[in-house]
């Protein structure tokens, strides 16, 4: 019963360091942005009002018309960067004796998704520049 509440104790005890260091993270935040808001000078100017932009003076209207690719591509790239990450604990599982055939299997459906997914945007025209 005592072991029970040391392993207990222990266990906890990791949980309130990382607490801990998230409280005082927060507050160094806050203490940082409360002096920085006390600081600093207030006086505005309708120059300083004005929307600004590398150094040019806003003429025209705010909207612009982006290419939705760029935000594709980015979006595919995150997608398959976040699972290449995952192939990595799947290969140190792996080599761990009595999963091999279990996470062999398990990793070919993850795998089998990615290239559904991969296919489906090919077949979309997505990953065509011009």
């Amino acid at each position: 019963m005592a072991e029970s509440t040391v392993l207990a104790s222990d266990y906890f005890h990791s949980y309130s360091v990382v607490g801990l260091l998230a409280v005082i993270g927060v507050l160094f935040v806050a203490v940082a942005f409360g002096a920085g808001r006390l600081l600093r000078p207030v006086v505005p100017t309708p120059e300083k009002l004005l929307t600004y932009e590398c150094g040019v003076d806003p003429v025209g209207e705010g909207w612009a018309h982006t290419q939705v690719r760029y935000y594709v591509y980015a979006f595919l790239y995150v997608i398959f960067a976040v699972d290449s990450i995952f192939l990595f604990p799947w290969a140190t599982v792996f080599a761990a004796p009595g999963y091999g055939a279990t996470t062999l299997v398990e990793m070919f459906i993850f795998l089998g998704f990615l290239a559904v997914g991969l296919l489906y945007a090919w077949k979309k025209g997505v990953l065509e520049w011009t």
